[in-house]
């Protein structure tokens, strides 16, 4: 009889690639939020709580989307899921673009 405990533990260097990657997202996520109002000052409208607000939703656009993007290119494939992804990503550029922050928040 095997133990079932033992095939879902991660090896030593599962494990150190593991924690490599959630520190470089991590620093990567902390970079974009403190980058971000400083840059959103120069836009037109700015306001220190839309700046927190559109902070505050990329972060949780992130959490939400790892998790079920993930699950669902488990199951579908990975194909599909970074076309999916590809798309919203045109969203992103039309942000970059734009001339104010009520635009880059696509309240108007």
């Amino acid at each position: 009889m095997t133990n079932n405990n033992n095939v879902n533990r991660m090896i030593n260097s599962e494990r150190r690639i593991t924690f490599s990657l959630a520190g470089v997202l991590t620093t990567r996520m902390r970079g974009l939020f403190m980058s971000l109002p400083v840059y959103a000052r120069d836009l037109q409208g700015y306001t220190a709580t839309l700046a927190g607000l559109a902070v505050g939703i990329y972060g949780l656009t992130q959490a939400v989307l790892q998790i079920s993007l993930g699950r669902l290119s488990a199951r579908r494939g990975r194909k599909s899921v970074i076309l999916g992804g590809l798309l919203f990503s045109l969203g992103s550029m039309l942000a970059a673009i734009s001339h104010s922050l009520q635009h880059r928040e696509g309240w108007i």
